[in-house]
């Protein structure tokens, strides 16, 4: 049985917590706030879920998810990630995160910065373009006409690999951006951004994308 580990129990944290203990992985949820705080949240999801600090999530995950404001990735531990898949659901708002010249001059992409502080890991692009509450109800059997696609991007083909599976899991279809160079095509407010789209569809507005 796979093990995730969460770094983030926000709305998409807490959500990817509650579909992979229903599928049944293993999850070790985490915070910023400390394990002691999660105790609600483990309770409601199940035996399949625990909390532990964020080195705990990321030692004992055998894939991690980061899903934390972006401008708090430097404290993502490093050494107890290296090797891993890693999925990143990260955005830049910079409302939030405060400016960020590599991503307001075009010069780097969200992912890229993730993978960059983790040199050593396979960050992989996940989840990161629909709202939370549609992670649990949009999905639908393989083969439904007009069912919905994300994106993923990767330098590592095992990664997008890994994405691709877990996203048939939870009922998406999936198209490669491919590198993480390329992952700005799906990130905040370009055409397939928080849009219900079928692959072709996805294809299409990754396409339109602008920079």
């Amino acid at each position: 049985m796979t093990r995730v580990g969460i770094i983030g129990a926000g709305h998409i944290g807490s959500t990817l917590a509650r579909g992979l203990a229903e599928r049944g992985y293993e999850v070790v949820i985490s915070n910023s706030r400390g394990p002691e705080t999660l105790t609600a949240l483990v309770d409601e999801l199940g035996a399949n879920v625990t909390a532990g600090t964020v080195t705990d999530a990321a030692a004992s995950g055998d894939v991690v998810i980061v899903t934390i404001p972006l401008k708090a990735i430097d404290d993502v531990p490093v050494e107890p990630l290296a090797g891993k898949i890693v999925l990143d659901t990260n955005n830049y708002y910079w409302e939030r995160d405060g400016r960020i010249a590599a991503l307001d001059e075009k010069r780097a992409t969200t992912t890229g910065l993730l993978q960059e502080h983790l040199p050593t890991s396979k960050v992989v692009k996940a989840f990161n373009h629909l709202y939370s509450t549609a992670i649990l109800t949009d999905g639908e059997p393989a083969g439904t006409e007009g069912r919905r696609a994300l994106a993923t991007a990767s330098d590592h083909p095992d990664a997008v690999a890994y994405v691709t599976a877990l996203y048939d899991e939870f009922g998406f279809d999936t198209v490669d951006v491919g590198s993480v160079a390329e992952s700005w095509r799906v990130e905040r407010d370009q055409p397939a951004y928080v849009v219900r789209q079928t692959k072709a569809e996805l294809e299409a507005n990754l396409a339109r994308a602008t920079r």
